[in-house]
């Protein structure tokens, strides 16, 4: 049985008192949930969105997807080892991109459509250019970042600056020109799952951890910013509000909540029909902002009012289980892509 040590266990025991008074203060001024403030707010429409398109090419889990800036190109990243760009109205494939390692977990278009980040268990973040080509005619590679561990998300600040989570516990921010890092910064307790930048200011940014908590971090300053509890198992997606002044999680808790930055807390939490146990996977939020779209471990992707906290449509299609959701700029489609090797657009 392995030692324990007892300086350290003093130190857990004392980080332990300090949040639970930490969250005794927050609960003592939450006066009224989200949804008791809300209830004269009239409902939401029922979401009644149907597949548009299949895009079949893959043929391995699909673990990454994320939409371009012009609504029409997506990738997508998966364990057969090939990134796909799409053309999403035809349901063409623009380019395949072969990878040096088959275990990608994470894919991001910047938004100047020049560039795509991945990367996974080869605990690197390879950058690819579209517009130019190597040798074999397949797009060329621009930089290769290594970690400490396997990449788990990654997202373009700009063409010169790239912001990634990885399971050696740190979110790095890359200078992609000379391919250094300019900054690590530190502070969960367990690997780094997902990243979402503030809409509203390029310097902010939101993450959620196997810790079980999501923190809040400015990269003008060392350290996080803010830390949210309220989630009893791994934070497997965040998504900040188009507000600026909120953000979403999905966990496998089997919850989605919404976390407001000004009262520094949980607000509403949203949950599937009670007969499923498993985990929620990833989670974005409609460009209106009114509701949350969550992807489910058993193939669904459950849609709920943020305002009311209502069930207002699920998604079913996939086979297996939601690994990814994308939403376009212009919020007219969401893509979902799944162990079953498909991605799915829906409208």
């Amino acid at each position: 049985m392995e030692e324990v040590d007892p300086e350290h266990e003093a130190l857990r025991l004392e980080i332990d008192t300090l949040k639970e008074k930490i969250i005794t203060k927050q609960a003592a001024v939450k006066d009224k949930s989200l949804f008791e403030i809300c209830s004269a707010v009239g409902a939401a429409p029922r979401v009644k969105l149907s597949t548009k398109r299949i895009l079949r090419g893959h043929i391995h889990k699909v673990n990454a997807i994320d939409f371009a800036a012009d609504n029409r190109h997506l990738v997508s990243g998966s364990l057969d080892g090939k990134l796909i760009i799409w053309d999403t109205w035809n349901g063409s494939k623009v380019q395949i991109i072969p990878l040096k390692s088959s275990w990608v977990l994470a894919v991001d278009y910047a938004a100047s459509g020049l560039f795509i980040a991945s990367g996974g268990m080869d605990n690197m973040v390879t950058i690819y250019n579209l517009k130019t080509r190597d040798p074999d005619g397949n797009a060329s590679i621009m930089r290769e970042l290594g970690f400490g561990g396997f990449l788990n998300c990654c997202r373009f600040i700009s063409d010169k600056k790239l912001l990634t989570g990885s399971g050696d516990l740190k979110i790095t921010n890359w200078d992609l020109v000379k391919g250094l890092a300019t900054s690590e910064l530190y502070g969960h307790a367990g690997d780094v799952a997902s990243l979402s930048l503030n809409p509203l200011d390029e310097n902010t940014f939101v993450t959620g951890s196997l810790d079980q908590t999501a923190k809040l971090w400015d990269l003008r300053v060392q350290g996080a910013c803010q830390t949210f509890w309220g989630h009893s198992g791994d934070i497997n997606c965040v998504s900040f509000h188009r507000s600026g002044l909120a953000f979403t999680t999905a966990s496998e808790d089997n919850s989605a909540r919404l976390f407001d930055i000004r009262s520094d807390q949980e607000v509403a939490m949203y949950e599937p029909p009670e007969s499923e146990d498993s985990g929620l996977t990833s989670c974005v939020i409609s460009q209106s902002g009114r509701y949350i779209m969550a992807g489910h471990a058993d193939s669904g992707i459950h849609i709920w009012d943020i305002l009311k906290g209502d069930l207002a449509g699920t998604l079913t299609g996939h086979e297996s289980r939601v690994t990814a959701l994308s939403i376009s700029p212009n919020g007219i489609a969401i893509a979902s892509s799944s162990w079953d090797q498909n991605v799915r657009l829906w409208m």
